[in-house]
């Protein structure tokens, strides 16, 4: 898995973006200004810190200890919501991509109803 798998991926989510508020690391990926991944590029940490439900967080860091841990950077109100995946240690893309898309989808879950009703604007095209 490269840095331009997980950016080609996690821009092709509906209405997702690139942004920069902490400075050139880590890359946040937004939508609708809800932060759903950060990576961390540089190849000798090469990480991703994503949103989980906290019983999906718990599972994956029991599946995989020491390559999903608890959210290393956040404050301990978040930490049960937030898992870093270490990516260069062997885990399975396609579970990564999956827990990509569950961060996403946990964002977009709760989103304002009429930033949820813009994202479906961008689905249809209109």
């Amino acid at each position: 898995m490269t840095i331009t798998d997980i950016v080609d991926y996690c821009l092709s989510k509906n209405g997702a973006y690139q942004d920069f508020p902490f400075g050139f690391i880590p890359i946040c990926f937004k939508v609708c200004n809800r932060l759903f991944l950060e990576l961390y590029p540089k190849e000798e940490n090469f990480k991703i810190t994503v949103k989980c439900e906290p019983i999906v967080a718990d599972f994956y860091r029991q599946q995989h200890p020491n390559i999903v841990v608890v959210g290393y950077h956040c404050p301990d109100r978040q930490k049960p919501y937030k898992n870093t995946v270490y990516l260069n240690k062997g885990l399975d893309e396609e579970l990564v991509f999956q827990m990509i898309d569950h961060s996403y989808n946990e964002v977009v879950k709760y989103l304002k109803k009429k930033d949820r009703e813009k994202l479906n604007m961008i689905t249809r095209g209109v």
